[in-house]
C-alpha cells in the first residue's frame, strides 16, 4: 500500500567517518565534516534536527564529537556521546552517528554517509559517496 505523505515524520539518518587521530582538532574536524555531509546528502535544516547520539570507538577520549555540532551552530539539537562496544578487531578511530530528523522524505530517500575507513562498514551505503 502507498500513500502520499503530507505531514513530517521522524527518521533516522545513519553515518560514521574514521578520524586522523585522537586529538581534539582531529575528532572535531571528522565530525564536522562528516555532520556536514550528512546536512547536504539529505537537505536538511537544524531546526528540523531532533537529535544527534554519537559513539567513538575506545582509542578516541581526547573530545566530544558534539563539541562540533556547537560550532555547526546547533545550539538546541539534544545531543549525546558515548563508548562504542569494543568488539574485538573492529574498525578503529570511528565516530558513529544516528540523526533523529523531522522530514517530510519517505524512508528510502534518506541517505546514510559512511566517509573514510568508515565505508568499510556499509560499503552498499558508501559506494556512491566516493
Amino acid at each position: 500500500m502507498s500513500f502520499v505523505q503530507t505531514a513530517l515524520q521522524m527518521r533516522g539518518i545513519r553515518g560514521a567517518i574514521t578520524a586522523a587521530g585522537n586529538t581534539p582538532n582531529e575528532i572535531s574536524v571528522a565530525t564536522d565534516r562528516l555532520l556536514r555531509e550528512m546536512v547536504r546528502a539529505n537537505e536538511l535544516h537544524v531546526e528540523n534536527i531532533a537529535a544527534a547520539f554519537f559513539t567513538t570507538t575506545d582509542d578516541l577520549t581526547a573530545e566530544f564529537p558534539a563539541v562540533a555540532c556547537r560550532t555547526l551552530g546547533w545550539q538546541l539539537v539534544a545531543l549525546l556521546c558515548a563508548s562504542e562496544i569494543a568488539v574485538p578487531g573492529s574498525l578503529r578511530s570511528c565516530i558513529r552517528v544516528l540523526l533523529l530528523v523531522n522530514t517530510m522524505k519517505e524512508q528510502a530517500a534518506i541517505r546514510h554517509v559512511y566517509l573514510d575507513g568508515a565505508a568499510t562498514l556499509r560499503p552498499d551505503l558508501a559506494a556512491d559517496q566516493r
